[in-house]
């Protein structure tokens, strides 16, 4: 896809203009390593700058003197009003307070797009993110995954790259084998048959006994009378089929769709692509045969003394090459794995992006050496690990559910609290974080309810519309028709610190998309949106007690106009942000 046209805004500009500044002091010096972001400490400025730490070397000079000579070329800057120099060569600079106005008419104008980038340059990304084996119902930990690389991929597009959502279904191995064994057990019992008790290492769930009721009505008791392994390839594809239909609607009650389902089976159907990778591996000198030494943990359970194929990982950071052959001559899950993210480079996909759960830490490093491998050094794998969740009711574990056997499902969660519930708490920590997840607490109308108190933001800032036409009767009720009225305001009526605070935050929305998406941090998105809920919210109580600083002042149109068009920079944002989380902006809080 294209990226859309992204709005100039207050920080690419100022980059720019630090940019410019720096140029002909910096000689040859590589200006693309200047960033300007806003200060660690608030009171050292309104954004901060490396340009003198960064260009220093190149230029031949020490860091803080080039940081003064910058520093005095950016004082004649008309929206910098003062630039300080700190500690070895850091550059702090305070804007005019007019600036920030300025750059609520860039957001009244931008409307959705502002906070839009062209970062990404509409580089190709593949994020693939879920792929649950299709042995069963999403579970809680799924339901992570699934919302951590949506929302990650939404970010993506928003930043400027071209994505492609991709689900790997893990159609061959032992765990399909289970599958159709356990839903041939099905039939048999939709065939009127008394099966007694799933026995051990076969999935109990009630959720087979649809499988085996549709084989049972396509086949009647003629699946029977098939040779086994008939049986188990008509059983496992059908049971594969129904399953992966269930993860689709499962997704999608998520708000999750993915562009691609990319079959593990069709490496080896056909033309046999993994074994395709391992003789071009081969070829280059990555794969050999050999011994492998015992494992230095001292745990020599999976450990085999034989020669065997092995691919070097460890000549690309690995600490140990890896087996690519099982004893039975079969393929490893790493083989398979290398042949897919192959798969991936000849479709184009040199950036990649993974969502693993977080039991597979331990495969990072050579599923990495592998993409370098078979990429000859030109693609790049980042994976995102997703901790544990642990579900909770009111602060006591929640484990059992009738319908999968022995876990709750993901769409059993979704229909209790609603997908923007689910959603926001997801992403409201870090993915690598263990997360409580409260049945309860997550649909409470409380501060500490995280999702409320964003919503809420978005409900009242709409509320306050409705109340204005009180005084202003001819409010249009769009979004847009609103920004249009706005944009005449008289900004510089937005005096109160409070008021200044918040066009501050608002501004500071692109450069906080662009830093979470280079970053692959969604997280950050929710933290922000946070944080401008609770400060909008702070300056709401304000205007309760002092009814000068309400957003709507009787007798007075123009300061009425100016903090309506403030307010309709805050929802611009709300809805903005929680579009890029999958989570709804409501109007009114019922």
């Amino acid at each position: 896809m294209t990226a859309a046209k992204a709005p100039q805004h207050l920080f690419t500009t100022m980059l720019a203009r630090v940019r410019a500044a720096a140029a002909p002091l910096a000689g040859k010096a590589d200006l693309s390593r200047v960033v300007v972001e806003p200060p660690r400490d608030a009171s050292h400025g309104d954004m901060a700058t490396n340009a003198a730490m960064v260009l220093a070397k190149d230029a031949g000079k020490k860091p803080r003197e080039l940081a003064d000579a910058i520093a005095e070329a950016l004082r004649s800057e008309p929206l910098v009003a003062k630039v300080d120099v700190a500690g070895p060569g850091f550059i702090n600079l305070t804007l005019k307070s007019h600036v920030w106005g300025e750059e609520l008419r860039v957001i009244l104008d931008s409307g959705a797009d502002y906070g839009r980038s062209t970062m990404g340059a509409n580089e190709k990304v593949n994020v693939e993110y879920v792929s649950a084996n299709p042995t069963g119902p999403m579970h809680i930990g799924h339901c992570r995954g699934a919302v951590f690389g949506d929302a990650l991929a939404n970010l993506l597009v928003f930043a400027g790259y071209d994505v492609t959502r991709e689900y790997y279904i893990n159609d061959a191995g032992a765990q399909v084998d289970v599958l159709a064994r356990s839903a041939f057990l099905r039939y048999r019992e939709a065939l009127g048959e008394a099966i007694g008790d799933i026995p051990e290492g076969l999935y109990p769930g009630d959720y087979l006994i649809a499988v085996g009721k549709e084989l049972a009505d396509e086949y009647g008791p003629s699946l029977k009378d098939k040779p086994e392994a008939e049986q188990l390839r008509i059983v496992r594809d059908r049971a594969v089929d129904m399953m992966m239909a269930e993860i689709r609607n499962d997704l999608m009650s998520l708000g999750v769709v993915h562009d691609v389902f990319f079959s593990e089976r069709s490496l080896i159907e056909g033309k046999d692509q993994v074994g395709a990778t391992i003789a071009e591996l081969r070829k280059s000198g990555e794969v050999y045969e050999g011994r492998l030494p015992p494992p230095k943990s001292g745990n020599v359970e999976d450990w085999e003394d034989r020669e065997q194929t092995l691919f070097r990982s460890t000549g690309f950071g690995d600490d140990v090459d890896r087996p690519l052959l099982k004893s039975d001559g079969g393929y490893t899950y790493f083989a398979s794995d290398i042949a897919y993210h192959r798969s991936k480079i000849d479709r184009g996909f040199l950036k990649m992006i993974d969502v693993w759960g977080a039991d597979h830490g331990g495969y990072i490093k050579r599923m990495q050496a592998a993409v370098k491998a078979v990429s000859g050094g030109k693609a790049a794998l980042d994976v995102k690990l997703v901790q544990l969740v642990r579900l909770l009711r009111a602060g006591e574990p929640v484990k059992m559910s009738k319908r999968s056997g022995d876990f709750v499902t993901l769409r059993e969660v979704v229909d209790e609290v609603g997908r923007s519930a689910v959603r926001f708490d997801m992403l409201y920590r870090k993915n690598d974080a263990v997360l409580d997840f409260d049945l309860a607490k997550v649909i409470e109308a409380s501060r500490d309810n995280p999702v409320f108190y964003v919503q809420y933001g978005h409900a009242r800032a709409q509320s306050v519309f409705r109340n204005a036409r009180t005084e202003m009767p001819d409010l249009p009720d769009t979004g847009a028709a609103r920004a249009a009225l706005f944009k005449s305001a008289a900004f510089d009526r937005l005096s109160d610190e409070g008021e200044l605070s918040l066009l501050r935050k608002l501004a500071l929305y692109p450069r906080l998309i662009e830093a979470a998406a280079a970053a692959h941090e969604p997280h950050r998105v929710a933290f922000y949106l946070y944080e401008l809920a609770s400060e909008f919210h702070g300056q709401w109580s304000r205007g309760k007690d002092l009814p000068h600083l309400r957003f709507i002042i009787q007798n007075d149109p123009e300061t009425t106009k100016a903090r309506l068009a403030l307010v309709q920079g805050i929802v611009t944002i709300l809805a903005s942000g929680l579009a890029l989380l999958g989570v709804e902006a409501p109007d009114e809080m019922r």
